[in-house]
């Protein structure tokens, strides 16, 4: 049996705050596997430990326990130059365009430290291999000697996408590389990462929280709610068929003319916050949320089970079936074609 490119098993991240006994409980059990060329998507409301997770998975912060195999090597004990060689496999593409750019370098600079400080390109060919990752990315040889506040958000990104592929990674961890850009532009970066997908073979834990987004360009998508996976299938079955309370919350949150406001819709909207990271409820982390909550819920912790299709719910099979026409109308029924957006 193939090993599956990046393997997450039992991972768990707490951050200590205040007093000893306060802990943040950012990634608290998740286990996942992205195989080779597959984007899998992370979704959730804020806080849940997505981005948290994708950095994990990159060692960019350390795990509290856990561990992360790539390409069946267990790297969660890699240090000095074992570490640094990782890096050039695995990248990451950050949220924010116009923070992740240095504004005082051209972008010959910022896509030429890679390559200088992984020794990967002789200095003489490295204009010719900047030149070489803009085109690839869309953009001119025009843009070399530029600096950052002389692009648009969307073509900073691409600057961005530029720098983490210059050193032909393996995998990609791409946090919401989106959501600060205009609908218009987010095709544009969506097409560019099914590009490099298939071009390049590159694998990509696409992190986000427009469903609508991360259905177009994933494989399989994995729902996160308080630092746990939830739910996890397909990209087509979790919003033909999803199954756990959570998850119908989500999608039934996305906006659309057809669902604001329907009875439908009020009946599968979450109620109430989300409850503390600190303070982790007993039970199902849901439960104070979910409509069909029951006692067992308080007693006792969902596990993931399934096969294909998770789902970590005491009730997942019993849940009414709903028309995913009416409540998930914000979602396209049927995603483009892949490398069309």
């Amino acid at each position: 049996m193939v090993n599956p490119l990046v393997e997450v098993s039992n991972l768990k991240k707490e951050f200590q705050i205040g007093g000893k006994n306060q802990r943040v409980h950012a990634v608290d059990g998740v286990s996942l596997t992205i195989e080779t060329g597959e984007i899998v998507g992370l979704v959730g409301e804020s806080g849940c430990g997505k981005t948290t997770l994708g950095r994990c998975v990159l060692r960019l912060i350390e795990p509290t326990s856990g561990s992360v195999r790539f390409s069946g090597e267990d790297i969660s004990g890699y240090k000095g130059e074992k570490l640094r060689t990782l890096r050039r496999r695995m990248q990451i593409v950050f949220q924010d365009p116009f923070a992740s750019l240095d504004p005082r370098w051209r972008v010959y600079e910022i896509l030429e430290e890679p390559l200088r400080v992984h020794k990967m390109t002789a200095p003489r060919e490295r204009k010719a291999e900047i030149i070489r990752l803009l085109a690839d990315v869309g953009l001119g040889e025009d843009a070399v000697y530029r600096f950052p506040h002389e692009f648009s958000g969307g073509q900073r990104q691409r600057i961005g996408i530029a720098r983490s592929i210059a050193l032909r990674p393996e995998f990609l961890v791409a946090d919401e590389p989106v959501s600060a850009l205009d609908v218009s532009v987010r095709a544009q970066i969506l097409n560019l990462l099914l590009k490099l997908r298939q071009d390049k073979g590159i694998s990509i834990l696409f992190i986000g929280h427009d469903l609508g987004v991360v259905r177009q360009i994933c494989t399989r998508i994995a729902v996160m709610y308080l630092g746990i996976v939830v739910e996890m299938a397909s990209a087509d079955e979790l919003f033909e068929n999803p199954r756990h309370p959570y998850t119908r919350a989500l999608l039934s949150a996305i906006p659309s003319i057809l669902n604001i406001g329907s009875k439908q819709n009020r009946q599968t909207t979450a109620s109430g916050d989300v409850p503390s990271p600190i303070n982790i409820p007993s039970g199902c982390r849901f439960r104070a949320r979910c409509q069909y909550a029951k006692s067992i819920c308080a007693e006792e912790q969902p596990a993931l089970i399934g096969d294909g299709h998770q789902i970590a719910c005491h009730f997942a099979g019993e849940l009414p079936v709903l028309n995913s026409q009416t409540i998930f109308a914000g979602a396209s029924a049927n995603p483009p074609d892949e490398g069309t957006i």
